[in-house]
């Protein structure tokens, strides 16, 4: 049977005293570790998640392993609300009125964690293309904290972990891109007025063979480093592996 996410409108999840979190994957390896990042923000009682998958990273849990689950059985982890792909963005005709996918979205969540982010994917958002859901929420974001203003305590951020080959990595074009997100775009930048912050890769054997730079972050150190901006309350109990 399809899975059909539940309908959303931003509006009635305004009191609910949780963080929300969009965890998305984009078209990486590293998209395996996806469910360990689920499993691990849901045992935080105040924590809600709504997870965006690409149409290459529906690829990677397609239950061919137990670390490859199919991505389906991630609604049965508690906090996980609903599962989105890119068909679910114009399901049906739009009517004048009818909710828009990707400005929910944007308007619902305080953060978006983006694990793995892709080559692919980063050199789109860096030129604001928005050719997918993930991509659309990512275009549609409130940079400045003033269109949502009302209803957020404070910004919302994006947090990226880049995942690709080490060649990738390397490559120039890519330096440029990560110049974008951490010196334009970034939290840190000299003007305090970012909103992205970038989880730098780790140097490691990578599932392609080669040996280098360009491994995803350690999802335990991505989930630590969630829970600390978030101040996160006790814990569900969980089993996590991986």
């Amino acid at each position: 049977m399809e899975y059909s996410p539940p309908s959303l409108s931003d509006q009635a999840h305004f009191n609910d005293e949780k963080v929300h979190i969009i965890l998305a994957a984009s078209g990486s390896v590293a998209t395996i570790k996806l469910p360990n990042i689920a499993k691990a923000l849901s045992r935080h009682h105040n924590v809600s998640i709504r997870i965006i998958v690409t149409k290459s990273a529906e690829r990677f849990l397609d239950g061919q392993s137990l670390e490859q689950p199919p991505l389906e059985a991630l609604r049965a982890v508690p906090g996980v609300e609903a599962i989105y792909r890119d068909e679910d963005e114009w399901k049906t005709p739009w009517t004048r009125g009818d909710p828009i996918l990707h400005i929910e979205l944007r308007k619902w969540a305080h953060l978006l964690l983006v694990a793995p982010l892709s080559a692919n994917t980063m050199a789109k958002m860096t030129m604001g293309i928005a050719d997918n859901l993930l991509l659309s929420v990512i275009r549609a974001w409130d940079t400045t904290g003033l269109v949502d203003g009302k209803i957020k305590i404070k910004k919302p951020l994006i947090f990226v972990a880049p995942a690709m080959n080490t060649a990738m990595w390397n490559h120039p074009i890519t330096g440029k891109q990560i110049e974008i997100l951490e010196k334009e775009w970034g939290v840190n930048n000299p003007s305090k007025d970012g909103w992205v912050s970038v989880l730098r890769p780790m140097e490691k054997h990578l599932a392609c063979g080669d040996t280098g730079n360009g491994a995803m972050m350690d999802w335990e150190a991505i989930v630590c480093i969630v829970e600390q901006y978030i101040g996160a309350q006790p814990r569900r109990h969980s089993s996590i592996t991986g």
